[in-house]
């Protein structure tokens, strides 16, 4: 029987499997399981890195986030005068603040856009103080955006503080300066902390915007009338707006300074110096107690308003100062030297009768002028000149008529061909007489700036200029001019020298400190630099001088009725010369009074005049006063 094929199942391969649903969720849920677990893994070490390894300032930083420490601060000493009259106050400002660490990134540009909107702000320049203090030692500063806010602008501000990410409204004390320019220069002002002042003083307490005594006395006794900086401890919230004290340390009130000045005759020398000035751009006047060093008025013009720098300084008024050539930020009275013409005949006249060069009795005679030959070629001759030909004077005479010729013998000597005539100081001696009366050096007062001025000698002559020191460098040097450059203070401490017997008194501003209860800190005491090694007698002989000077010399305009006046007058050339071979003059007039009891003495300069046509009368007018205030005062009540 034969196979048949025809109906027998033919065999395929076998296809692929098709995998079974259940399956695929296996692996589904297998990677999530291994998914899961690296990410627990991940939060493990995140934790493990923020818990342990950084643990201690992650707590440091949450603590920082609830509490703060914020300083507080001390209420800034008072200035008053002699009188108690108040010359410097603490009166409230309002100020816009932002806490760096209190506004985020993102909040910033929206924060200040209100800001600006309300207070009209740069942004641009807040944006870029608030981002690098974010980034400094202490974020939670305050950075500034607008001071001197009015009551109305710091209401609203304060109202939408909860919806302005890490703004405040601040309440800064101000100064106050009661009288402006009148005392500008003296009490100068306080500023906010540069950058600079900052990295100096923050490990002394300052904080970033603290106000600091940028010059006068607010400069000078800084750490008197600071006091001591407070703390608090403060729980605030996430958006830094404090909840609550937790504890606190009070600050202690900066000590107040009394001064010696007196205001009255402060605003009455001002108004005879602004009256005499004339053409000049500069001018100072200083009345000192002779005996004791007490400044009772020094002022300098032209002067500014001190206020102008308490607030968000004027940057158009400030240039303004700053360009004006006469320079009125600038205390003419101590940082400015000049030469002081025939004012310096003192420390002449003075070393000359100590020196035994001249005796009151010695004569010298005055044709108007003296000659020089040139030492390396007598062909050449300099001519020397006197204000005029005065004749024979002896020293009181010479003192009197401040002839130049006089001095000119005292200072350099005198020689004809070649053959000494009569023998003078030198200059070597001139010199060291003039520093012991305290110049070529600060006089020490309490004032920040102070110009220490020049006294020259051949030393400093071939030392700075290259040059020989020659009779003609004396001659000038003996008259008060050449290189010699004084302060009018300087010049009215060599006037009280000789009027109070020989002591160079260190002047002083501040006569008593005061704590804030009133009590005394600091008490007056009267400092001496130095005694001349001069005798009474010869002192006597100069003060002399100086009284007939005044009675009938060339410091006549600087007597006053009923008060026996002492003086010295100068009128100093300077500049280069004029159309006419004349130069431009200072002038100066110092002097003490009375002469039998000497109590005070007083310096006038004036930029541009005549020490005896310009400078005496005002001198005359402030001693005036100061001697008969009562008398004024009684006509003006009469008025």
């Amino acid at each position: 029987m034969g196979l048949s094929f025809n109906h027998r199942r033919r065999w395929r391969s076998r296809s692929r499997e098709q995998a079974r649903p259940s399956d695929v969720l296996q692996y589904k849920f297998l990677a999530l399981r291994l998914l899961i677990l690296l990410l627990f893994a991940a939060l493990t070490l995140q934790l493990v890195r923020m818990q342990v390894i950084g643990a201690e300032s992650y707590q440091e930083r949450a603590k920082n986030n609830r509490l703060r420490l914020v300083p507080t601060m001390p209420s800034r000493g008072l200035i008053y005068d002699r009188h108690d009259d108040l010359l410097v106050e603490n009166v409230p400002s309002f100020a816009a603040g932002v806490i760096p660490a209190d506004l985020p990134d993102e909040e910033l540009l929206p924060v200040l856009a209100e800001l600006d909107r309300l207070l009209d702000i740069p942004l641009g320049e807040a944006a870029l103080e608030i981002a690098a203090a974010k980034e400094s030692k202490d974020p939670f500063a305050p950075v500034i955006v607008k001071t001197d806010l009015d009551e109305e602008t710091a209401f609203r501000l304060r109202e939408a503080e909860p919806t302005l990410a890490g703004v405040q409204v601040l309440v800064e004390p101000k100064r106050h300066y009661t009288e402006g320019p009148l005392l500008a220069h003296i009490l100068g002002y306080v500023g906010r902390l540069d950058e600079a002042e900052y990295v100096e003083l923050q490990d002394r307490g300052y904080e970033l915007n603290d106000r600091i005594g940028k010059t006068g006395l607010e400069a000078a006794y800084e750490s008197m009338l600071r006091g001591v900086p407070g703390r608090k401890q403060v729980e605030v919230d996430s958006s830094g707006r404090e909840i609550r004290t937790l504890n606190s340390l009070a600050p202690r009130p900066g000590h107040s300074l009394v001064l010696a000045l007196d205001l009255d005759l402060q605003r009455r020398v001002t108004e005879i110096l602004q009256g005499a000035m004339g053409a000049s751009a500069n001018a100072a006047a200083v009345v000192m107690d002779v005996n004791s060093g007490e400044v009772l008025a020094m002022v300098s013009l032209p002067n500014f308003d001190n206020n102008l720098f308490s607030g968000k300084i004027d940057e158009a008024q400030l240039q303004h100062l700053l360009d004006d050539p006469a320079k009125p930020l600038v205390n003419h009275a101590v940082a400015e030297m000049y030469p002081p013409g025939s004012t310096f005949k003192q420390v002449t006249g003075v070393a000359a009768l100590q020196e035994g060069v001249a005796t009151p009795g010695t004569t010298i005679t005055s044709h108007g002028y003296i000659t020089v030959p040139n030492q390396y070629d007598p062909e050449v001759v300099y001519v020397f000149r006197d204000w005029a030909a005065l004749g024979t004077l002896n020293f009181y005479g010479g003192v009197a008529m401040s002839s130049d010729v006089y001095f000119y013998y005292l200072a350099g000597g005198y020689y004809e061909d070649g053959v000494e005539i009569f023998r003078g100081l030198g200059a070597t001696s001139l010199a060291s007489y003039a520093r012991a009366f305290g110049l070529g050096a600060p006089t020490g007062i309490d004032l920040p700036g102070e110009s220490p001025g020049l006294v020259p000698d051949p030393h400093w002559k071939e030392q700075t200029l290259g040059e020989p020191w020659v009779t003609g460098d004396t001659y000038n040097f003996g008259i008060g001019q050449g290189y010699l450059a004084t302060t009018p203070l300087q010049m009215v401490r060599v006037t009280a020298a000789i009027a109070n017997g020989g002591d160079v008194l260190v002047p002083q501003l501040v006569r008593e400190v005061v704590d804030a209860d009133g009590r005394l800190v600091r008490p007056f005491e009267r400092v001496v630099q130095r005694h001349l090694e001069v005798s009474p007698d010869n002192l006597a002989v100069f003060r002399e001088a100086m009284r007939q000077a005044t009675s009938w010399g060339t410091a006549h305009n600087g007597a006053v009725a009923g008060v026996s006046v002492a003086g010295k007058t100068g009128t100093a050339e300077f500049g280069l010369p004029l159309a006419n071979g004349q130069y431009e003059s200072h002038g100066w007039f110092t002097g003490f009074a009375p002469f039998e009891d000497p109590q005070v003495a007083v310096v006038v300069f004036l930029e541009k005049g005549n020490g005896s046509i310009d400078a005496a009368p005002a001198a005359a007018k402030i001693l005036d006063y100061y001697f008969h205030r009562q008398s004024f005062a009684q006509q003006a009540e009469t008025r």
